[in-house]
């Protein structure tokens, strides 16, 4: 099962509404994206717990309907 892009895109937005989202579909497949997501949001927290809030936004879906995700995150600068 594939996710389409936009799909992944709105999900993040929804828990994240300021995320800035950039998506590359990795394979063509719709199951490895590459994805940069930029949310003030991210301010003080880990690396690792801005993946956590990214992994969250997509509701289990990591690992069912999409097989990979290399996620960069960040704060605007």
């Amino acid at each position: 099962m594939a996710m389409d892009a936009a799909e992944i895109e709105r999900m993040i937005k929804d828990a994240i509404p300021d995320a800035d989202v950039a998506l590359e579909d990795l394979r063509g497949d719709g199951d490895h994206y590459s994805a940069r997501v930029v949310s003030a949001s991210f301010e003080g927290k880990t690396r690792v717990q801005q993946h956590q809030m990214v992994y969250a936004a997509l509701q289990g879906k990591m690992g069912g309907q999409l097989h990979a995700l290399a996620l960069q995150t960040g704060t605007p600068e």
